[in-house]
């Protein structure tokens, strides 16, 4: 015999949430989120929109935002700790300086300020001393990898209840997957480089194209690294894919507008350095970090409210009865406003 889903907390602006079943509302039987109607999809972001005040996103994407900063030197000492086993650590400052032209000026000079220093140590680190850094490092990561866990799982309306030695072990893992992210994202220089001497002398347009081609794997794996961690971070049954992958294309696609338009305010319209002199870049770096984080967030409300649109199984493997499913929005939908 079923066990009644304890009641859910509301607040009178959030729509009240019951049992998943077919009540005639738009998109209870889609099986995947392309399959929603219009109006499904109106009343989805209508939900969006309020949920981001109800889950305090600016709140939770602040703290993201936070230890995002305080965990990317450690992230980036792992990167270049990691390389310099294969090869010289110095080469690495060359490698990633075309990637610094998407972001703020302000916040590349911090990263690239940053990247010498430790191009400097790990040139002179090895052995145990090597191993003893890099465990250093990461561990000095895990904070990103753990406000991001908080924030999903707000997001996906659960609390977390795994235990203290597993939610290690995952915070680890995903911080060991920004440290392959990053790695990946040097690969990625190096590619570029070697594509533009090869294809030296042939016309303009095929060079463009390689490098649109490279660029367009390269969101693709930005794209699944999201995908990756609305699956796995909060602590619910796992999504299937399809119900992730909108939230994640928001995310890639976003994040890359955001950037690109950020980066041209702070070039041209603001005036960061002269409200906060010498702490102006970290100022810039830190709300880049912020608005990545809060589009991160928008993306993970964007999959939940998909999820409690539809009545079907939105977990991986069998479909189960609502109620049976591990996932608040997969067991429960959102009840459709009355017209």
């Amino acid at each position: 015999m079923d066990q009644p889903i304890p009641p859910v907390a509301q607040t009178e602006d959030v729509a009240p949430m019951v049992r998943a079943r077919d009540d005639g509302a738009p998109g209870r039987d889609a099986h995947s989120p392309w399959a929603m109607p219009r109006a499904a999809w109106w009343q989805i972001l209508k939900r969006v929109w309020v949920e981001t005040g109800t889950d305090n996103i600016s709140l939770a994407s602040a703290g993201v935002a936070f230890f995002a900063f305080l965990s990317f030197v450690p992230l980036i000492g792992s990167v270049v700790l990691i390389y310099g086993l294969a090869a010289d650590p110095a080469s690495i400052a060359s490698l990633v300086r075309d990637l610094f032209e998407l972001m703020p000026a302000d916040a590349a000079s911090i990263v690239s300020r940053q990247l010498q220093d430790l191009v400097a140590t790990a040139s002179t680190t090895k052995g145990w001393a090597l191993a003893l850094a890099l465990a250093t490092s990461l561990y000095g990561g895990m904070r990103a990898s753990s406000g991001i866990i908080m924030a999903l799982n707000i997001a996906y309306e659960e609390s977390e209840t795994r235990s203290f030695l597993w939610l290690n072990v995952v915070t680890l893992a995903f911080t060991a997957g920004l440290v392959v992210a990053g790695l990946g994202l040097i690969l990625l220089s190096s590619l570029l480089v070697a594509m533009e001497a090869l294809l030296s002398g042939w016309h303009e347009a095929v060079i463009w194209t390689a490098r649109g081609v490279i660029w367009l794997l390269a969101g693709a794996a930005l794209s699944f690294l999201v995908a990756v961690t609305y699956r796995y971070a909060p602590d619910r049954a796992r999504a299937k894919w399809v119900w992730i992958t909108p939230g994640s294309l928001l995310m890639t696609i976003g994040g890359l507008i955001l950037t690109a338009g950020f980066s041209t305010y702070v070039a041209h319209f603001g005036s960061y350095n002269a409200t906060y002199g010498a702490l102006g870049a970290i100022v810039v770096f830190l709300l880049w970090l912020y608005l990545l984080a809060y589009l991160l967030c928008i993306g993970a409300e964007v999959n939940a409210e998909l999820e409690k649109q539809t009545a079907i199984d939105t977990t991986a493997g069998r479909s189960r009865a609502a109620g049976k499913r591990g996932a608040a929005v997969a067991d429960l939908v959102a009840v459709a406003p009355q017209e």
